[in-house]
């Protein structure tokens, strides 16, 4: 990874006109500038190493999105202190401590008061600790004169906590690493309500009407039924690599995948009682990490449990679907799973609610108006009982596409899967003018 400037120059560089040089930006980073498209959409960012992070601030304002990106999943490893004093405040404090990974301070002054201020930090400061400061004026010549002169990144206040987090990230982060594919976590508020069967159908729609490689990882280790469904029976799988995390790497990876089709394989689960699975959380996060480095799109089935690995798996994905069916059950745990999700994930998307098997002949049921209502979710997916599609594709081992493609809760499968990648299908092409006149195929 390229060096940004690992540390303020001392006052004497200063004089002389040295420091780091950095790629020349056309304006300054600022909060006012969505770059996710959506509030709260983050992608697949990498959660951000075991480092020690100290931020002085001016405003209460700065200080209490530091807090807020602090409860962050991404931030779970890294140790993170906010104090008020801007740069003279960190100047004090750190005449008597030693400084961390990472420094932040927000000033409000300009121009040579700024790098003057900066300049008393410079000698407290360890040649390895970064500096990143958080001003008010948005102004390039500012900002090349600061990276000039060590400042790891140059901020504009007001500040949201994913920018707090995307620059974070950006210093600590090899940028020449291949991107991760993105974590998409399917559980159902209850048993029986069909969320494996909808997350092994999303994943197989985005792998074959999106053309985006998938993996299906089947985390139900006991009953698992991704091995059922896509009609594989193999003999090995997810469960050899949970049980030795230290030795999956790519090449292994390759072997314990069972494909499918051209961009869908599965990481089945053994489906058999003959061992129990008692195993650390560390270990789905080491293998989950190394099938996101192989794939764009994972696609998690979890089982309805909730312990320290299903928990710790479920709040760190991408994007979370939580599938429910029109029942009383069904709201309870849904809302409580909501509940527990906004809190863990502040500055995440919410979940999403897909409620499966509705109007089921001769059952009482909760209107989906009534549901949502209640939940404080609008449904992303309201799926009818169709017990024939759904019946022949599971005793056939196949897709729900591959049985009826114009069924609608196919189209409902399409949607979702569209929704949360937040992609849509390619347009079909179409032959020429003289191909269609003569009835042949285009190719």
């Amino acid at each position: 990874m390229s060096e940004q400037g690992s540390a303020l120059t001392t006052q004497a560089d200063l004089a002389a006109g040295t420091g780091d040089a950095s790629e020349e930006r056309s304006h300054v980073p600022s909060a006012n500038e969505n770059t996710h498209g959506n509030s709260g959409a983050t992608g697949a960012m990498r959660p951000i190493p075991r480092i020690s992070i100290q931020v002085f601030c001016e405003s209460s304002d700065t200080g209490e999105v530091f807090q807020r990106a602090a409860e962050d999943r991404r931030l779970a490893k890294a140790h993170l202190t906010v104090q008020m004093g801007g740069i003279a405040g960190a100047v004090e404090y750190f005449r008597e401590s030693p400084t961390p990974n990472l420094i932040i301070v927000e000033s409000a002054e300009e121009g040579e008061r700024l790098f003057a201020a900066l300049a008393q930090l410079a000698p407290v400061c360890d040649p390895s600790t970064k500096v990143v400061v958080i001003g008010q004026t948005n102004d390039i010549t500012t900002y090349r004169e600061l990276i000039r002169q060590g400042i790891s990144e140059y901020l504009v206040a007001p500040l949201t906590p994913i920018q707090v987090l995307e620059t974070i990230s950006s210093l600590y982060v090899n940028r020449d690493a291949p991107p991760v594919g993105r974590s998409l976590a399917f559980i159902g508020a209850k048993g029986g309500v069909g969320a494996s069967v909808l997350a092994h159908n999303v994943a197989w729609c985005i792998g074959e009407r999106l053309k985006e490689d998938t993996v299906v990882v089947d985390l139900d280790l006991a009953f698992g039924t991704a091995g059922l469904d896509f009609n594989q029976d193999p003999t090995q799988g997810v469960a050899d690599a949970l049980t030795a995390p230290e030795r999956v790497d790519e090449v292994l990876l390759e072997r314990l995948l069972v494909r499918c089709t051209d961009h869908l394989s599965v990481f089945t689960s053994p489906g058999t009682l003959d061992r129990e699975f008692d195993l650390d959380p560390s270990a789905f996060e080491s293998v989950l990490e190394v099938v996101r480095r192989a794939v764009p799109s994972v696609v998690i089935d979890l089982p309805h449990v909730w312990s320290a690995w299903s928990r710790s798996v479920l709040l760190d994905a991408d994007e979370i679907v939580i599938v429910a069916g029109p029942d009383l059950a069904s709201l309870r745990n849904a809302k409580n799973l909501v509940e527990r999700i906004k809190v863990a994930r502040p500055n995440d998307n919410p979940p999403r609610l897909v409620l499966n098997m509705v109007g089921m002949p001769k059952r009482p049921e909760i209107p989906p108006k009534d549901f949502a209502d209640a939940i404080g979710l609008e449904p992303s997916a309201v799926i009818n009982f169709e017990p024939n599609l759904f019946g022949t594709a599971s005793n056939n081992g196949q897709m729900l596409p591959e049985v009826d493609k114009n069924a609608a809760a196919v189209k409902a499968v399409e949607d979702l899967a569209a929704l949360i990648t937040g992609r849509s299908a390619p347009a079909e092409k179409k032959g020429s003018f003289l191909d269609r006149l003569m009835g042949k195929k285009s190719a």
